[in-house]
């Protein structure tokens, strides 16, 4: 598999965003995490709160100039309230939005100068309800259907120039799930991922030659109910 070079991953201290991490080093590549946590694995770290956007962007600069270049970005951060609109507090509905989805567009934003040079790739993250919205998830939804308008319009922009996948995840079993009220939290028989088969997923993304790209993946469970 052809080396993804030098990867900036962001949540990469859990879930997804950590099997990517050791993903793209099985593949002889350097992940670099951004995170509000430093990753046990102990890959380059940069601590940050994607809910900051200037922060999230500085971040970025920081990370290209610590490590000596950018070729990709993978934006798996993303944190979820559950609850109807009205019970949900606002700051922390609001929170979703700047973290998954203000907070993509922004570590993507600052990036991009430098993948268009080295034409590098972009994944971003989005969900299966990203395309399927349901109850007691406005937030969660409302962030990932926003990925999912930003990364189409974000690879007609820079088409020819950075690769741009859209990945959509289905549920896996990660920590993502453990602050939710138990009525949220998915069943011990619940049909969930592993997080390393859909960062197989991501990897593959990665490392396409150039000229030839995987615009949007779907990866869940064969018995994913969300998905289609």
């Amino acid at each position: 598999m052809t080396n993804p070079g030098t990867v900036l991953v962001t949540g990469g201290s859990s879930g997804l965003g950590a099997a990517v991490a050791d993903a793209v080093v099985a593949a002889g590549g350097t992940p670099v995490v951004l995170d509000l946590k430093a990753p046990d694995a102990g890959h380059a770290f940069i601590e940050v709160d994607l809910a900051d956007a200037r922060a999230a962007e500085a971040a970025v600069v920081r990370a290209s100039q610590e490590i000596g270049g950018l070729d990709a970005v993978v934006t798996a951060a993303g944190i979820d309230r559950c609850g109807r609109l009205v019970d949900v507090d606002a700051d922390e509905w609001d929170r979703v939005i700047a973290v998954n989805l203000l907070g993509t567009a922004a570590v993507v934003r600052a990036a991009l100068p430098e993948l268009e040079e080295r034409r590098g790739k972009v994944v971003t993250v989005s969900s299966t309800l990203g395309v399927k919205a349901v109850s007691d998830a406005t937030a969660y939804c409302a962030s990932k259907f926003g990925v999912v308008g930003f990364t189409r319009a974000l690879a007609a922009e820079t088409a020819g120039r950075v690769g741009v996948t859209l990945l959509i995840p289905g549920g896996m079993w990660t920590h993502f799930f453990d602050d939710r009220p138990d009525q949220y939290k998915p069943g011990a028989d619940a049909k969930l991922n592993d997080p390393a088969q859909t960062a197989d997923a991501v990897l593959y993304a990665l490392t396409r030659p150039a000229g030839s790209e995987v615009r949007e993946l779907v990866a869940t469970s064969s018995e994913e109910g969300s998905y289609p």
